[in-house]
């Protein structure tokens, strides 16, 4: 016999009936607030392009294009990248560009950045190492001879062998037409090994708790710190292997020293001159009326109000230098001369400057607190032969009367 049908509650007198409400569900449990941010805890991640150094550095490239380069130049880049400059040269306003650098990811970049931008220039890019390969071969038919070559970083790579640099100049040489210009920044290996000297004077001079004949092969600052892979007093022409690492960068880089009196024999070699090699905070002191503000645009924290440099730019800015080479048209007379060295002899030329091809350095400047900076003492005369350090000037507070 069937169960009889569950009686459920009627509202009124009809026949129609209504369910009763369903049970309560459980609440769910009180959500917990999530724990403070750790003040230990990793720092906010920044982009490497938005680091005080990559932005000093930015800046240096582009006050030196604006200088040297003229509307509806032909330019030839080496170690050009993945065209981070692309929009330096189009307000350079040039006619044709030539990228050209070892790595086959980084031409690909370039190339894509100037197709996807519209660049009103023209371009060729050539996946080829300018230290080993002759680009002229490659060249022939694309643009040379050209008005400029750049080499805005890695200049230094090429200093791992003399045979490596002597290709790279030679093919400078080769690109450029008379009256060219070959330009570019490179670590400033006068200033970087005249402070890894402070350091091997200094250990000489510690108590004898020091190992002996220990040389410190680690250069500190607030801003970077530079390691020597092999630790050595005397400075060797090529191959000389460092490693820097920035503040807040996660990268290191690794370069060779330029040794600057090899460069300017090695470019003589192949007919170019020597124009200058300049320190960057001596390149802007000289340009500051030019390039203050738009330094100011890189960066607030770069400069006081009267645009001089202030701590931080300066310490970065002093690891660099401009170097300018020029290829002599028989058919001008050159404001420029080659510093003359003795007899041809690399071994002997090379353990200093020639001191004509110095500027004068500027005169003692103050920081913005009104106090004389130690690091931008200067001496505003020629330089005596005792007062040099093995490459040659650098800041007054670096030079020994003798190298190690």
């Amino acid at each position: 016999m069937a169960a009889p049908a569950p009686a459920y509650p009627t509202t009124s007198s009809s026949s129609v009936h209504t369910l009763p409400p369903p049970p309560p569900l459980p609440l769910p449990p009180p959500s917990q607030a999530p724990p403070p941010p750790s003040s230990s805890g990793p720092p906010p991640f920044v982009s490497r392009t938005e680091l005080p150094h990559y932005r000093l550095y930015d800046f240096a490239k582009t006050a030196l294009i604006k200088i040297f380069v003229s509307p509806y130049a032909t330019v030839c880049d080496l170690y050009c990248g993945g065209g981070a400059d692309t929009d330096k040269w189009d307000e350079a306003q040039i006619g044709h560009y030539i990228g050209v650098d070892a790595s086959s990811s980084g031409i690909s970049d370039a190339r894509e950045t100037w197709e996807s931008q519209r660049k009103p220039y023209t371009a060729e890019f050539l996946d080829l190492d300018p230290s080993f390969e002759n680009l002229e071969l490659h060249l022939e038919d694309k643009g040379i001879p050209v008005d400029i070559v750049c080499c805005l970083q890695h200049l230094q790579l090429c200093f791992e062998s003399e045979e490596r640099a002597r290709n790279l100049l030679r093919n400078v040489s080769i690109l450029l037409k008379p009256g060219g210009y070959f330009f570019g920044i490179t670590p400033d290996s006068s200033t970087i090994w005249t402070k890894y000297q402070k350091n091997v004077e200094a250990s000489h001079g510690k108590a004898s708790s020091m190992k002996p004949n220990i040389v410190p092969n680690c250069i500190r600052s607030e801003n970077y710190i530079i390691t020597f892979e092999t630790e050595e007093e005397k400075f060797p022409l090529f191959g000389k292997k460092y490693h820097v690492k920035f503040a807040n960068d996660i990268t290191s880089e690794s370069h060779c020293l330029v040794h600057f009196p090899s460069l300017i024999r090695l470019a003589r070699e192949v007919g170019l001159e020597y124009v200058e090699i300049q320190n960057l905070t001596e390149f802007y002191d000289d340009n500051r009326a030019q390039f203050a503000g738009m330094l100011f645009n890189f960066g607030a924290n770069f400069v006081d109000p009267r645009g001089k440099l202030l701590s931080r730019s300066f310490d970065i800015l002093g690891l660099y230098t401009t170097f300018v080479f020029q290829k002599p048209d028989p058919n001008l007379i050159l404001p420029i001369s080659t510093p003359i060295c003795q007899d041809g002899n690399p071994t002997q030329e090379e353990q200093e400057w020639p001191t004509s091809g110095w500027r004068p350095q500027p005169q003692m400047d103050e920081d913005r607190n009104g106090h004389v900076d130690a690091n931008m003492t200067t001496v505003n005369s020629v330089i005596p032969e005792s007062d040099k350090g093995i490459l040659g000037p650098g800041p007054a507070d670096l030079r020994f009367t003798e190298p190690f």
